[in-house]
């Protein structure tokens, strides 16, 4: 159990570590919602099932869709970028 809880936190550096140096905002949301996906995984082994939870929900769900819908609105995702320019 403990290489475990050492491969998840090593996971937790790595992501943290690429979504700094990640260019494209998409794969930076993306790598967020692992980030916070494998923090409810340490909550959950740290006996902590509230957090766990919590962190689900608002981290890797409600924090991402608002991400999501902000990328939508400074049109930079989906191809709304060609379709802009041609206006």
């Amino acid at each position: 159990m403990r290489v475990f809880t050492y491969i998840l936190m090593s996971f937790l550096i790595i992501c943290a570590i690429s979504v700094t140096l990640s260019k494209k905002l998409l794969n930076s949301i993306l790598i967020f919602m692992s980030y916070s996906l494998v923090m409810s995984i340490i909550w959950m082994l740290l006996e902590s099932p509230d957090l766990a939870i919590t962190e689900a929900a608002v981290g890797a769900g409600v924090t991402s869709v608002l991400f999501f819908v902000t990328l939508k609105k400074i049109h930079a995702m989906g191809g709304e970028d060609g379709e802009h320019e041609e206006k």
